[in-house]
């Protein structure tokens, strides 16, 4: 390209200013009527050219290729009917069009799904194509999805044509799970309402007016319901137990439409009990009970209701009834009529003193085999004929007294079984350990020897490995003897005490029924993309967790044993959604991220998502299914889009290779010329 440009010999601001001086000093020339003005302002001219120094400037240029974008939507959403076929036919036809335009080269872009659960973010990876590029190169950009763009607050601006190229079919249909509302937290044993949703989208059959729904929890035997769609509904459950309580919701597949993995919500919640109302009764006061108490009120989710029996009935002093400032007991309404209220019964060194009737502890036999807890801690009373084991409770306490007291030191020890079992497992670890290697834990002084029943858990055994510990279950109840009355040493700090606090925690939340204290039990943990499967159990050997993926596939992972009665294995999730593991006759289930990714929350393909990029640039929309289009050149600001086609802008960019400048006149003849013009001028003006 050849061209004129200046290279002045001064800065263009004096040039400017020798003008203004020239154009003044004309003007005044014919005011006073000169005949030579008009050779002044031609050496004016002269001079002004001379110090402006015009020149001929030539550029070799090289032509450079205008580019297309290709953004190719690789998402788990793409993955759907047959969208695939579509996604790959469509651009194999955008790369024959494009290599069909002279000095024009197509970039493919590939579009993941998502880190995490983020969605298709092809915004992103445009922003990120276009600042590698030159913006005057860019004739245009095609998007090829299902136009599901989650990164839309990201949209570029585009110097070009923005096109999408829409894959699915105008009568896909899919019905979708939603659960709208859900809580964190819930009371156990009061109603917590969910809000649910099935709805129908795209091209849905209009002869259904009522959907499946089937609820499981922890995995359990699903429940089934007929709900309508499209309309929320409020869903009153009710937690079984406390802890995690995983919730499994989902509805039907049909054949017809495109995927079930929306078909499905896990929610979980964590159920937490509102107030742990136990019934502490002591037999008589003792250094311990003063313990009990004080482990109890300082847990302020504990109601605590506490008896001491201070005047048994054989106590004749003659002191009027109506004189004493104590507390009737009141066994009737205790034991009768609100024993159910109870979530945990503790006997405290308590003897049979006539207070309660035989058919009062046959109605605390009923409430431990209907659910309730109790526990029971015995002194040298324990082995005596006024011992409780000798009443109806006998049938549920799991060891028989021998009446032999055992008075000598001993440190409490965990027993083969309670190194695995939940209530003990790991409990020398909250002391310091002696350098024996055992638990630095003080000693007791007193223990009553028993006979354990035969289905009972000593966990915890004394001198000679006499049960201190043990533990039963009892129909749908459960019932734990602790066989000395000393444990208030460890509370005291004597020769350096011990885990009383963590041993009742653990002991009341396994007689609660609390699942991360369960001996059998099976459950898993996701950290990110990674789920750790464990598995506790009392036996010494367990079998391979079959792990169900969202997709269906079943995979078999060995365990291995990372402690007493504890089986491990990790495994990385390949893809969001619900897996279910089973061991056994354990199961659970959990979810890496959420049942249903984003990626298929909304399925139905459309381009009412990227319709603001398009139509800020001029582009325009078309489905995959319609078959091939044409690619066309249009010029800047045309419409770019129309039936069967899609269009390009041609940028004509190119780069300078060499600049070559040659001056027009050389200077100093201009300043010739202008002195022979201004010669001129004085000559005309003498007359000569």
């Amino acid at each position: 390209m050849t061209g004129v440009v200046f290279d002045p010999l001064i800065g263009w601001p004096f040039i400017w200013a020798v003008a203004a001086l020239s154009a003044a000093a004309i003007g005044l020339s014919l005011w006073r009527g000169l005949r030579g003005w008009w050779l002044r302002g031609l050496a004016a001219v002269a001079l002004l050219i001379a110090l402006a120094n015009p020149a001929l400037q030539r550029e070799n240029r090289e032509a450079l290729s205008d580019i297309v974008i290709a953004v190719v939507d690789d998402s788990a959403s793409q993955s759907v009917s047959d969208r695939p076929s579509q996604t790959a036919d469509a651009l194999a036809n955008l790369r024959r069009e494009v290599a069909g335009f002279a000095n024009t080269e197509l970039r493919e872009i590939t579009v993941p799904d998502g880190t995490g659960d983020t969605g298709t973010h092809a915004m992103t990876a445009l922003t990120e194509a276009l600042a590698e590029e030159p913006s005057g190169r860019i004739a245009g950009v095609v998007v090829l999805s299902d136009g599901r763009i989650h990164d839309m607050d990201r949209m570029p601006t585009v110097p070009a044509p923005v096109h999408l190229l829409q894959s699915g079919k105008a009568t896909d249909w899919d019905r979708r799970l939603i659960v709208r509302n859900a809580p964190a937290f819930a009371i156990i044993g009061e109603p917590v309402s969910l809000t649910l949703r099935i709805e129908d989208q795209g091209y849905a059959p209009t002869n259904a007016g009522l959907a499946p729904l089937t609820i499981a929890i922890d995995g359990g035997v699903p429940m089934r319901f007929d709900v309508p769609l499209g309309q929320d509904i409020d869903l009153p459950i009710t937690l079984p137990h406390g802890g995690m309580n995983v919730l499994q919701f989902a509805t039907a597949a049909d054949p017809t439409e495109l995927t079930d993995r929306n078909n499905a919500a896990v929610v979980q919640i964590n159920g937490v009990r509102d107030r742990l109302r136990v019934l502490l009764v002591s037999g008589e006061p003792h250094a311990g009970e003063r313990t009990w108490r004080n482990l109890l009120k300082s847990d302020s989710a504990v109601d605590l209701v506490h008896f001491t029996i201070l005047r048994p009935p054989e106590k004749q002093d003659g002191v009027p009834v109506d004189e004493l400032s104590l507390i009737a007991f009141p066994t009737r309404e205790l034991f009768l009529e609100k024993i159910d209220d109870f979530d945990l019964i503790i006997f405290d060194r308590y003897r049979r003193r006539g207070i309660l009737p035989n058919a009062y502890y046959e109605n605390i036999t009923n409430y431990v085999e209907q659910g309730g807890a109790l526990l029971v801690s015995s002194g040298p009373e324990f082995g005596t004929a006024d011992s409780i084991y000798r009443s109806a409770l006998g049938d549920v306490i799991p060891g028989a007294p021998t009446a032999r007291v055992i008075e000598e030191g001993f440190v409490p020890t965990v027993s083969d079984l309670g190194q695995r079992h939940p209530v003990t497992e790991g409990l020398e670890d909250y002391t310091d350990r002696r350098e024996d290697g055992s638990a630095g834990w003080g000693r007791w002084f007193r223990l009553m020897d028993v006979v354990p029943s035969p289905d009972a858990e000593v966990v915890m055994t004394g001198p000679d490995d006499r049960p201190l510990l043990v533990l039963n279950r009892v129909g749908d109840g459960r019932v734990a003897l602790l066989t000395s009355d000393q444990s208030w040493l460890w509370d005291r700090g004597v020769e350096g005490g011990g885990p009383q606090l963590e041993l009742l925690r653990r002991l009341a939340h396994w007689m609660m029924k609390e699942p991360e204290l369960e001996e059998e039990a099976l459950w898993a943990e996701v950290t990110g993309q990674s789920i750790r499967i464990i598995r506790r159990t009392l036996g010494d050997t367990v079998g391979s967790a079959t792990v169900i993926s969202p997709d269906g596939a079943e995979v078999q992972m060995s365990l291995t044993q990372t402690a007493p009665g504890r089986f491990e294995t990790s495994f990385d999730a390949v893809e969001m959604g619900l897996y279910r593991i089973r061991e056994g006759d354990q199961e659970t289930v959990i979810a890496a991220g959420p049942a249903a990714p984003k990626e298929f929350e909304e399925t139905i393909a459309t381009e009412t998502v990227i319709a603001p990029l398009i139509e800020a640039t001029g582009g325009g929309s078309l489905r995959m299914e319609d078959g091939t289009f044409d690619v066309r050149p249009v010029r800047a600001g045309r419409v770019a889009a129309g039936n069967g086609w899609i269009g390009i802008t041609p940028r004509g960019a190119y780069r300078t290779a060499e600049v070559a400048v040659f001056p027009l006149v050389p200077a100093w003849l201009f300043l010739m010329l202008a002195a022979v013009l201004i010669l001129a001028a004085w000559l005309r003006e003498g007359r000569r």
